[in-house]
């Protein structure tokens, strides 16, 4: 059985680092895309940045420079540090496995989201 459970969100000034981390169960790192999405409030949900199994990353526009995602194999975790944190990046932050991105972001398997509050 698949499973994906985030961890790290909190509250944050603007400016400031959080950590998530997605721990992963019933399958390996090396068997999915995994990704992390976000949903913020009145907003859809848009794809942040992912890994696949070769260590190939990506990110979207809104966070490039400021996210790194990031995998440790061994723990069967994947990171998401969140730099120079904004308002704008409040949302429900989401883990993915198998994820995909044509015709749009979407994914298979789902974490049940953790919450990352940027005060001004």
């Amino acid at each position: 059985q698949v499973q994906l459970v985030e961890s790290g969100g909190g509250l944050v000034q603007a400016g400031g680092s959080l950590r998530l981390s997605c721990t992963a169960s019933g399958f390996t790192l090396d068997d999915y895309r995994i990704g992390w999405f976000r949903r913020a409030p009145g907003k859809e949900r848009e794809g942040v940045s992912c890994i696949n199994s070769g260590g190939s990353t990506y990110y979207a526009d809104s966070v490039k420079g400021r996210f790194t995602i990031s995998k440790d194999n061994a723990k069967n975790t994947v990171y998401l540090q969140m730099n120079s944190l904004k308002p704008e990046d409040t949302a429900a932050y989401y883990c993915a496995a198998d994820v995909w991105s044509v015709p749009d972001w979407n994914a298979n398997y789902w974490g049940q989201g953790t919450q990352v509050t940027v005060s001004s």
